[in-house]
């Protein structure tokens, strides 16, 4: 039996569609596709409750009908990052878009920019609805939004807009970004504090006193010629928001030890970047004691460790790789656990083909989660993956590509590899990096290492960023039984297979939440998207829950592109069971998910493995 059909015996055949059925709002008349177990150990189940349609363009409108009435409604950008506040019971969530309408005689007659955040009222959540929207478009793109527990305002991390222009000396300079305060009621500007360069995630202590930014500070595209420092801003709001006190926590105390983080795995590989030009602090978890914080660098494939109270980077932890060659069938395991690490790497292989490679995946997380199991601290992380692939800086390219002098890029060790590698059957279709963390052989001026970005899984880490637990192929997996035909499709297009050759189905955002008693990480996935459930109550065995994807591919419907998920608490919603709400960045909707204890009694259908 080869590794495809082993695969094949151990989940494929334990996985059937199942459907969960909803009936309100226009791209709700269809039902959500969702894969659940089958051996009655699944406690929790999601259905979809609601979706927010705010902001699709409405087709009547009287301009349009008298044109014709519309042919076709296209949107760029759409919901980004949402958070929740109990108090008010309001989803805010965050937009910067483009929206153009054509007519049927294909005159356009709007193109409306909204660069801002809806408040969304979700006191019912089976009928959310938009209360107001607050344009900030004079302060930039906004890119992330936070509420903070016991506090009357709503803060949003805005990036500038541009991020470079010429500075008094007449050189090309940063333009740092700012964190605004709102009145989460009525939307009444509240104050402005400068942060770092592009500032790319905000969130809040759980304790309610201080603001967390993550800021990116991504280089110059055009030259490289300007390469800001990667922070994180700690904002004091303990005396509130008009008295907000900005710290800056650097990465330059690590410039000096670039080469031993280079050896331990970090990469650093920016041109001619110091450490802390290179990190680009990219999303924040905070444990539940406010005391520590995580950082993902996601371009560095590793996690910086802050802490809160001296406001001081302490570490950066190098994350390692990814064996996509290991498979190890349960009676071979220590633990009797099945590992299964295969991928599907290229786009011409005329099918849904996961396999064992030999090629290292760079984890590379997006999103990241902290939760705490008997008093143990882990983090979650969603591991997309992303290079850097500038005009004036690219390491993407694919493993066919090799060698090629002028690219810098070296022969591949072929005694290593089986000799149809670099085929597009097998891995010459992947994307990979020019810079390869390791695996050089100098004695024979070759690469002896293949690498990929992003991991395709959800991981569970110790507090000091040991690796505890990873999903294997588990995504690729279960998304190829519920969508045989749209297998790693696109985000805006239903097409299939068309993402096998880069980062597969793309785990994006990820967060954790307790429901009776047990511990749940709940990943979205950006390409062709829905969310993975897992119980991490136990942080090395983690147990599949659900796959649920509210998009129709058959006649283009439904949420594309999940970008932005927060868990809501059932105490923070009123009357209802606890829910998570996921933004999507292409289809410009809100959905909200309502999860629901499950009985053994109920079917289910996923295997175990």
């Amino acid at each position: 039996m080869n590794d495809k059909t082993l695969r094949a015996s151990v989940v494929g055949a334990g996985l059937l569609t199942a459907t969960s059925v909803f009936a309100t709002g226009d791209s709700a008349k269809f039902e959500a596709t969702s894969l659940t177990r089958n051996d009655g150990s699944a406690t929790i189940e999601l259905s979809r409750l609601s979706t927010f349609e705010g902001n699709i363009a409405s087709p009547e409108t009287t301009l349009c009908d008298d044109l014709g009435g519309v042919d076709e409604v296209a949107i760029q950008g759409g919901a980004e990052i949402v958070a929740h506040d109990a108090y008010t019971q309001r989803l805010f969530v965050t937009h910067d878009e483009v929206k153009q309408v054509a007519c049927e005689d294909g005159s356009e007659f709007e193109e409306r920019i909204f660069r801002g955040i809806d408040f969304v009222d979700i006191a019912n959540p089976q009928h959310p609805r938009r209360v107001k929207s607050v344009d900030v478009s004079a302060l930039g793109r906004p890119t992330s939004v936070a509420v903070c527990k016991n506090r009357r305002f709503v803060a949003a991390a805005i990036a500038a807009d541009p991020l470079f222009q010429e500075g008094s000396s007449g050189e090309l300079e940063a333009v740092n970004g700012v964190v605004a305060f709102f009145n989460k009621r009525t939307g009444r500007h509240i104050n402005t504090v400068e942060v770092g360069a592009l500032p790319d995630m905000i969130t809040c202590t759980p304790d309610g006193n201080t603001l967390l930014v993550a800021n990116e500070a991504e280089p110059e595209r055009d030259a490289y010629e300007v390469d800001p420092p990667g922070s994180v801003s700690v904002i004091d709001v303990s005396h509130g928001p008009r008295s907000a006190e900005v710290y800056t926590a650097g990465f330059e105390d690590f410039n000096d030890k670039k080469d031993e983080l280079i050896a331990q795995g970090v990469r650093i590989f920016g041109p001619n970047a110091s450490v802390a030009q290179d990190v680009e602090p990219e999303y924040i978890a905070v444990d539940s004691y406010s005391e520590v914080a995580w950082i993902t660098l996601q371009e560095n494939n590793a996690v910086a460790k802050l802490d809160i109270s001296s406001k001081t980077i302490t570490d950066i932890l190098p994350l390692g790789y990814k064996d996509h060659a290991l498979l190890i069938i349960p009676e071979d395991s220590p633990t009797g656990r099945a590992i299964h690490n295969g991928l599907d790497p290229s786009d011409r292989d005329g099918g849904r083909i996961i396999r064992p490679e030999p090629v290292s995946g760079m984890y590379q997380p997006d999103a990241i989660a902290a939760f705490q199991v008997e008093g143990q601290v882990y983090f979650a992380t969603a591991n997309e993956g992303d290079s850097r692939d500038y005009d004036s800086f690219s390491e993407e390219f694919r493993i066919k590509d090799f060698p090629d002098e002028e690219e810098g890029l070296p022969e591949i060790c072929l005694d290593e590899f089986p000799e149809d590698i670099q085929d597009d059957q097998r891995l010459g279709r992947l994307k990979t990096t020019s810079v390869p963390p390791r695996g050089f052989d100098e004695i024979n001026n070759c690469q002896s290492e293949l690498f990929s970005f992003g991991g395709r899984s959800f991981s569970i880490w110790g507090g000091d960023g040991e690796l505890i637990y990873d999903s294997g192929d588990d995504f690729e997996q279960i998304t190829a039984t519920a969508f045989p035909d749209n297998f790693n499709s696109q985000d805006n297009r239903d097409t299939f297979d068309d993402r096998s050759d880069d980062k597969g189905p793309e785990p994006e955002g990820i967060t954790t939440g307790m429901v009776n008693g047990r511990t749940y990480a709940f990943t979205i996935l950006e390409r062709i998207g829905g969310v993975m459930v897992y119980d991490v109550s136990e942080p090395a065995a983690p147990r599949f829950q659900q796959y649920i994807n509210n998009r129709d591919f058959t006649k283009g419907r439904g949420d594309r592109a999940p970008e932005g998920i927060v868990f809501i608490p059932a105490g923070d919603v009123k009357g209802f069971l606890p829910l998570i709400a996921v933004a999507h960045e292409e289809s410009g909707t809100t959905t909200l998910y309502r999860i629901k204890p499950k009985t053994k009694h109920r079917s289910h259908i996923f295997a175990d493995y």
